[in-house]
């Protein structure tokens, strides 16, 4: 068990021996223990070993020149220099706010960056300044297109959040595959088994070992819909910013051959753009909802971030449970110059 204050020093002196400066170790470091702490360890510690793997092998690049090109007032387009993803998307989601707080809404644009973890601790930092956002990146090859028997799109997030006029923000983070990837390569790792339904292996039949599925096809949600939003957020974030599509991205564990360049497309708008009583409006509807009749067994319904915020919350006082594989790996890239 360790706290988060603990773990940010570690991981921070774990990325500056890598090479990232300071203030861009910081930005890591944060996004990492945020996944910790809202109970995401896919997202987490499991993939500081690979960040800096790839910074070894030159795919990262510890020292970026990100540029902003301004558009618009409203509207910028970043070239991440292949930076690790937690910086060009802590960059990008500042801009993204700053033009929406000056022209009531923001729009920006990445190419050429990394993986940037998880995608609701952006939209987050956007909520908490009264925005609604949205942002979409694609990922590594891991789904098949609808009719298709080779995988082709990655999980590729999408992320919507929300002002709630309470402590709690409305965040929907969800991949749109059964199960992100991040948790089959956890279940790899630590030997386990992962559900039925929600992967194939490479002979396409059905398969609950995650080694098998890793080199297989996940199975997206909702069928040929699921493959639709995969295909959608390929056009968004890779043919409309400059970033890799159409199966281009690397893997990031696996495939050190150059930079993933990845892309990513956040958008902000002003909650009171449209309607200056958003915040009653939101109360209300969030109310409607919770007061319906439930089904038998359900005591509560959740609007999506509330468990999150709970685990968050109760993490944050009981500490970070590292496992035992995961506890190497950190004191090896500590201890190793």
């Amino acid at each position: 068990m360790a706290n988060g204050k603990e773990l940010n020093k570690i991981v921070i002196k774990i990325l500056k021996k890598n090479g990232l400066s300071a203030k861009h170790a910081l930005i890591c470091s944060k996004a990492l223990i945020n996944a910790e702490l809202v109970g995401a360890h896919s997202h987490g510690l499991s993939r500081l070993k690979m960040y800096c793997d790839r910074i070894k092998k030159k795919v990262i690049n510890p020292k970026p020149k990100i540029k902003i090109k301004k558009i618009s007032p409203s509207i910028s387009h970043i070239d991440a220099d292949n930076s690790i993803g937690f910086v060009a998307a802590d960059i990008a989601i500042k801009q993204a706010i700053k033009n929406a707080k000056k022209t009531g809404i923001g729009l920006v644009a990445v190419k050429n960056s990394g993986h940037y973890g998880l995608s609701g601790y952006y939209i987050e930092q956007a909520v908490k300044k009264k925005l609604v956002a949205m942002c979409f990146t694609n990922a590594p090859p891991a789904i098949a297109p609808h009719g298709a028997i080779k995988k082709l799109f990655g999980t590729n997030p999408i992320c919507f959040g929300s002002p709630t006029n309470s402590s709690v923000p409305f965040i929907l983070d969800t991949s749109v595959s059964m199960i992100n990837r991040g948790k089959i390569r956890v279940a790899a790792k630590n030997k386990k088994k992962i559900p039925e339904g929600v992967a194939l292996d490479k002979y396409g039949k059905p398969t609950t070992d995650a080694e098998k599925a890793l080199k297989g096809v996940q199975l997206p949600m909702g069928g040929f819909r699921g493959s639709g939003l995969a295909w959608m957020v390929d056009i968004l974030s890779g043919v409309f910013t400059g970033g890799n599509h159409g199966g281009r991205v690397k893997d990031p564990f696996d495939d050190f051959s150059g930079p993933q360049n990845i892309g990513h497309l956040f958008l902000a708008i002003k909650s009171n753009l449209f309607v200056k009583n958003y915040n009653k409006r939101i109360k209300e509807n969030i109310r409607l909802i919770q007061r319906l009749p439930k089904i038998k067994g359900v005591k509560e319904i959740v609007y999506p971030g509330q468990n999150k915020y709970k685990r968050y919350r109760s993490n944050l006082k009981k500490g970070i449970v590292i496992p035992k594989n995961i506890l190497k790996e950190l004191i090896k890239l500590n201890v190793v110059r």
